[in-house]
């Protein structure tokens, strides 16, 4: 294991625990499966809780169920960090291209690929054991996702917008959500899927514009390349395709106003964001990302008020 080469990530938070405090044997693993930048698991997070949430209002309880909240929170993490382990094992090669992605465990030669493997089994089962907690038909759901999961580092070498592959895969809690709570898959559950799916394409176009120069030497593809010059117009389609199919799931759902209130606090931020975007500046895109923890938790919130109040 190369120890020398044992250094902070460029995108990970200033004084982060794992380059504080962690063991060192321990840090190329915790950065493998992104412990040091935990914004990956709230963003694969929320689509579970928003669903779970509008499902408790759809089906009128008192809040959503606070064990599979926890589950979704450990599952997150656990298959986070496995999706992120095999992305890494897949794309080594063209890390090393990458000036923000070079000094990683697997292309900086702090770890093998076989090493990278055991790990990446290790976490799988994590998210195994965890998604076995739900019922039957939630079980089914999860499983369906690891064809998408399979093949999304593949799409930046043959499409243009991997992103939307990457959406598909990571908005996956929004059917899981609804799964866990009811058992099956009612209209809402598909349209806040829908709305996911197009607030992933939007943020991770942000997070794109940290790489396009190298993505171009590279021949990486990404959104923010395809939209050019025109990203900000990308990312504001994106964010209000996200508001509009959220808002579809409200109506849909019977939601009440906490619901509509949680809406437009999540449509201002996203607007916000985009207005904040600009061209070049790495460090600006990397703090609007990162963002979209509280845009999700303040839309999460209006379901789960929502829900509370209408029990009364």
């Amino acid at each position: 294991m190369t120890h020398g080469m044992d250094q902070p990530l460029p995108d990970a938070p200033a004084g982060n625990w794992v380059d504080r405090r962690a063991p060192a044997a321990w840090r190329p693993y915790l950065r493998l499966a992104r412990i040091d930048r935990p914004i990956g698991w709230w963003l694969l997070l929320l689509p579970c809780w928003w669903s779970a949430a509008l499902a408790a209002v759809a089906l009128g309880r008192t809040a959503p169920d606070p064990w599979q909240l926890l589950l979704f929170l450990i599952g997150a993490i656990a298959m986070r960090g496995a999706g992120c382990t095999y992305n890494d094992i897949v794309d080594r090669e063209l890390d090393a291209k990458v000036a923000r992605t070079r000094h990683r465990p697997l292309p900086s030669g702090q770890i093998s690929a076989r090493q990278a493997a055991v790990f990446l089994a290790a976490q799988a089962l994590v998210g195994l054991v965890v998604l076995l907690q739900f019922n039957a038909f939630a079980i089914r759901v999860g499983l369906a996702s690891l064809v998408i999961i399979a093949v999304y580092p593949f799409m930046k070498r043959i499409t243009s917008m991997p992103q939307l592959v990457l959406g598909l895969a990571f908005a996956w809690g929004g059917l899981m959500g609804w799964a866990g709570l009811a058992g099956r898959l009612d209209p809402p559950a598909f349209f806040v899927y829908a709305a996911a799916i197009a607030w992933t394409v939007g943020y991770d176009t942000i997070y794109a514009l940290q790489d396009i120069e190298d993505d171009l030497i590279a021949g990486i593809k990404s959104s923010a390349r395809f939209f050019g010059r025109q990203a900000r117009l990308g990312v504001g389609l994106c964010y209000a395709a996200a508001v509009v199919l959220i808002a579809i799931a409200l109506v849909l759902a019977g939601a009440g106003v906490p619901s509509w209130l949680g809406v437009l606090a999540f449509a201002s931020h996203l607007a916000w964001q985009i207005w904040r975007i600009i061209p070049g500046d790495e460090r600006m895109a990397l703090m609007l990302f990162k963002s979209n923890r509280d845009a999700g938790l303040l839309l999460f919130a209006g379901f789960v008020l929502d829900a509370l109040i209408a029990s009364f």
